[in-house]
């Protein structure tokens, strides 16, 4: 745990950076000390101890569990006890990676194991909330660290999350987690003992206090990784040195390799030569071969060309004959695809006749349908069912006929609108006697029913509904307008409770079996309309749909305001000034949009077309509705038969353009019957003059691959000849000397080699001595580069760092001088703080009262109690520019006397006030009954243990 790495102020000034820029403003400013404040800071949040338990640790069998508050914490115990309040402070050491000896309590881990016991538990939690926090979605808000210590003291590690799922047991991972939350046992500002507190601050020697400044601030840490970088530097050096003695030894046994390979020059010359000479020597004999097959070559070539030049004076006339037959070919295969016409013109004129008889059929159906009109128009509107009915058959007559030949008109669709229309022809009609049957056929049924069933009390209110059959327009010409923007509300029914809801479901799901059910609006039934005097829209000249509609019923008139909001929709007939209203500098006020009588819809913004034409609902005059329907009926029937005439036209013209190609085919056929004639003629002469010229052409070919068959096994010889000398040497090489004088030559050189050999010895491995030294002396010559260049930039890094460093320890002097003056303040002291980095001494000297500063005595001087209180000034001070989540004092006030523990608890409480983001916890023999009463405050009592039994804990704080 000695070499993690530490956080300072210059190092990490993200984390925690609430209590640094707290100390930057301390040293910049005498005026506001951020210590003494009472400025309200966030709670912590990451690091703090919520709770420890300890299981056969020490002398206790259970000991806890301990719930620590998040700020002030008393661990209250009397003296005496071997294993009392201080076993839960060395829990707290060992299980945070501490080693036995940072808690005086022993040499070995094993000696914390209860006697008796195999092994020994502690359980911490830590919080894990806030931006600090350690992997909060593995681990949730809180991380549990479980440490396990055997009676051979081996220390293993769980760390659980809040829910108490394993995740780790690697000690790696429990430094990470340190690391994170920077928490340090082993330094006393974190955790001061009553043992690191006798050697450290009481004792009389300016040295420790050096020593225990320097720890809590880290910068020991730092000094001792100084101290091993420039051991490593020195070895380094010390590596130099050896390696260039080493250098030394490797050039001179280079330079004597390449002495003897050097040597090997001449060798390689003759070496050179040989191989020269016996490329020749291979051409020299290819060469002899070469002219005598060159003879045998030229006569074959010259019976070649004689050949070749017959061949090419018989091209031409080969080249003739094959276009001829070519041009007789295609004449052969047009006069086959004539000849298939001839079938194809049977197959026209049988369609001909087909189609001449469906063209009649066609005009008899059309003088029938042109008829069934003329009557249709004739007659009342009382026989237009009939008229329907014969025209939906005669439709379907022509539609089935037409699609088989023409595919040209679809039923389905004509079905479709003329049910359709029939439909709504019946609603009309019907709605003469009862206006209700607009709505739908069941609707009188359904309305009967409702009445039925509240009768028998099965509804608690009636239901209101069709919405569109309970109002009535002031002004008939807005019907289209209101029907467009109310919708499917004109259907919909009210009910005034969800029970009510489930009896009209029940009642429609019969009515209306296969179909489209009403809509149901559930809202409590109020006996007078809502206030729309704020929210509604009022113009001088427009109506809102609210104010356009007679709403005799306050249950419909509320269910349409709080669904469509009607009284904030205008209605202004004409399409171009509803434009002009909406869409102008200032709309009016509220208005959410506008309606045109014809539909439309405007917004300030936008505006939509209505696809509607025809209000269906609340139009009042059904008789124009019924015979605006019939003429449409009517006129939709015309159409349908223009549409069936045009087709006809169009067959009598396929027709026609048939009837022409018929008789282009048959002049065709005559003249493709001459032609065949001609043409058979001249493919039996070609077919002769072919085979007289194939003959020929036969012969001179197997002449050609004759010769050709000589030509190519005088090649063979050839490349044999060339491989033979390219074994020896790939290129070609000319030479004036006959073979028979290269021969003795070589012989002569081959003698020479020999004897060279001899005297100078192995060949390859002299190469490979000079090889093998010159890049061993390579190597070390890039080594001593290396690290040179490696000392070169450590004395860099290390010169700016240490000046780093020493500029650090300045800065944590002044501003630990300067919280120190600040604490001594609170109770009216006087002292100065010297610090000697060179002697490494630190010397406090405090005069009590207000004295002269000349008056200033060395702390020996003081009492008991004022040198305790000195004590606490000073770490407080160091508390002030160091960090880490939680403070441990072991018996802070034991030498103090009532009046110098007061001042001290009231100062470590409004420090602790002030920094509300950290954790104190303080443990004293003390009675803390003394203390005020705050919500930040937590006192723990612990009874004095009785071995084997189990320690009770005693909680006191605001919250409880």
């Amino acid at each position: 745990m000695s070499k993690r790495k530490g956080t300072s102020v210059s190092e990490n000034p993200n984390k925690r950076s609430r209590s640094v820029n707290e100390s930057e403003n301390a040293a910049d400013s005498d005026q506001e000390d951020p210590i003494l404040s009472n400025v309200r800071l966030p709670l912590s949040d990451a690091g703090i101890v919520e709770s420890i338990t300890l299981k056969n640790f020490m002398c206790h069998s259970l000991l806890g569990p301990f719930t620590f508050g998040s700020n002030v914490n008393f661990v209250v115990g009397n003296n005496g006890s071997k294993c009392g309040k201080s076993a839960v402070l060395t829990a707290l050491i060992v299980a945070l990676g501490g080693n036995a000896q940072a808690t005086n309590r022993g040499s070995s881990l094993r000696g914390f194991v209860k006697e008796g016991e195999s092994s020994a538990d502690v359980s911490i939690t830590l919080r894990n909330k806030g931006r600090d926090a350690y992997k909060p979605e593995v681990y949730g808000s809180a991380i549990i660290l479980d440490l396990r210590i055997t009676r051979e003291g081996l220390r293993t590690y769980k760390l659980r999350s809040k829910s108490g799922q394993l995740i780790s047991t690697k000690k790696e991972e429990l430094v990470s987690i340190l690391d994170n939350f920077n928490i340090q046992v082993n330094n006393p500002v974190s955790v001061l003992t009553q043992e690191m507190s006798k050697y450290f601050l009481h004792s009389k020697g300016e040295g420790d206090k050096y020593k225990f400044f320097m720890k809590a601030t880290q910068l020991e840490q730092m000094r001792e990784d100084f101290i091993y970088i420039k051991t490593t530097k020195h070895l380094t050096e010390d590596k130099v040195e050896q390696h260039s003695e080493c250098l030394k030894d490797l050039k001179r046994k280079y330079l004597e390799k390449e002495d003897r390979y050097r040597s090997l020059a001449s060798l390689d010359e003759m070496h050179t030569k040989l191989e020269e000479l016996q490329k020749q020597m291979a051409w020299a004999l290819e060469k002899l071969q070469v002219d005598e097959a060159e003879k045998k070559y030229k006569q074959v070539q010259e019976q070649l060309e004689r050949i070749t030049q017959q061949v090419q004076e018989l091209q031409p006339k080969c080249a003739e004959l094959k276009t001829e037959a070519q041009k007789r070919n295609n004449l052969l295969k047009s006069s086959e695809v004539r000849v298939e016409c001839k079938a194809n013109l049977r197959d026209l004129e049988k369609d001909k006749t087909q189609l001449m008889s469906r063209i009649k059929d066609l005009k008899l159906s059309i003088s029938q349908k042109t008829g069934a009109e003329s009557k249709a128009r004739a007659e009342r509107i009382e026989q237009i069912q009939t008229e329907l009915e014969n025209l939906k058959h005669q439709i379907s007559t022509l539609g089935q006929q037409i699609d088989q030949y023409h595919h040209a008109i679809k039923q389905e669709v004509l079905q479709r609108s003329i049910e359709a229309n029939r439909r709504n022809l019946q609603t009309m009609e019907s709605s003469r006697s009862n206006r209700l049957r607009r709505f739908g056929e069941q609707m009188p049924a359904l309305l009967n029913a409702i009445q039925e069933a509240h009768r028998r009390g099965q509804f608690k209110h009636r239901p209101r509904g069709p919405l569109g059959y309970l109002i009535s327009l002031k002004d008939p010409e807005l019907a289209l307008a209101v029907e467009v923007c109310l919708k499917g509300q004109l259907l919909a029914f009210t009910c005034d409770n969800y029970e009510d809801e489930k009896v009209l479901q029940g009642l429609m799901a019969r009515m209306f079996q296969g179909g489209r059910r009403p809509a149901i609006i559930t809202s409590n039934f109020l006996s007078q309309v809502h206030d729309t005097r704020k929210k509604a829209v009022n113009h001088p000249n427009y109506p809102s749909v609210l104010q356009a509609l007679e709403i005799e019923d306050p249950v419909v008139a509320n269910c349409l305001i709080d669904q469509k909001g009607i009284e904030s929709i205008l209605l202004i007939k004409n399409r171009t000034e509803a434009r002009r209203v909406m869409q102008s500098k200032s709309p009016p006020a509220n208005c959410i949009h506008a309606f045109s009588k014809d539909g439309d819809q405007i917004f300030t913004n936008r505006s939509y077309a209505a696809e509607q034409t025809r209000a269906n609902y609340l139009s009042g005059d059904v008789e124009e509705e019924i015979r605006y329907m019939s003429d449409l009926e009517l006129e939709n029937q015309k159409a349908q038969a223009t549409r069936f005439q045009q087709q006809m036209r169009k067959l009598d013209d396929d027709v026609k353009q048939n009837e022409g190609l018929l008789r282009r085919a048959h002049q065709d056929q005559k003249t493709i019957k001459e032609d065949l004639s001609k043409t058979d003629q001249e493919v039996i002469k070609c077919k002769h003059h072919k085979k007289h010229y194939d003959e020929k052409r036969s012969a001179h070919l197997h002449s050609i691959q004759t010769l050709e068959g000589n030509l190519k096994s005088k090649e063979k010889e050839y490349e044999m000849s060339v491989a033979k000398a390219k074994e020896i040497c790939l290129e070609r090489v000319e030479s004036r000397r006959s073979a028979r004088t290269l021969d003795s030559e070589i012989s002569r050189l081959k003698l020479k080699i020999t004897s060279q050999k001899e005297q100078q010895g192995d060949r390859e491995e002299i190469v490979r001595q000079y090889h093998e030294a010159l890049e061993s002396y390579k190597n070390m010559t890039q080594q001593m580069k290396n690290l040179n260049s490696f000392i070169k930039s450590l004395d860099s890094v290390m010169s700016h760092r240490l000046q780093a460093y020493a500029e650090l320890r300045r800065f944590l002097s002044a501003r630990c001088k300067y919280y120190f003056d600040s604490m001594l303040a609170q109770r009216g002291y006087s002292g100065s703080m010297i610090f000697d980095h060179k002697n490494e001494t630190l010397s406090i000297s405090v005069q009590p009262g207000q004295g002269n500063k000349a008056d200033l005595s060395d702390m020996r001087s003081l009492s008991g109690g004022e040198r305790s209180f000195s004590t606490v000034c000073f770490v407080l001070s160091l508390w002030a520019i160091t960090e880490a989540p939680f403070r441990c004092l072991d018996e802070f006030d034991v030498y103090m006397d009532m009046v110098n523990r007061r001042i001290s608890m009231d100062m470590m409480l409004k420090v602790a006030a002030s920094q509300r983001y950290r954790q104190f916890i303080f443990l004293t023999p003390q009675n803390m009954s003394s203390l005020p009463e705050s919500k930040i405050i937590r006192i723990l009592r612990l009874k004095d243990p009785d071995r084997g039994q189990r320690n009770t804990q005693r909680g006191e704080d605001g919250d409880q």
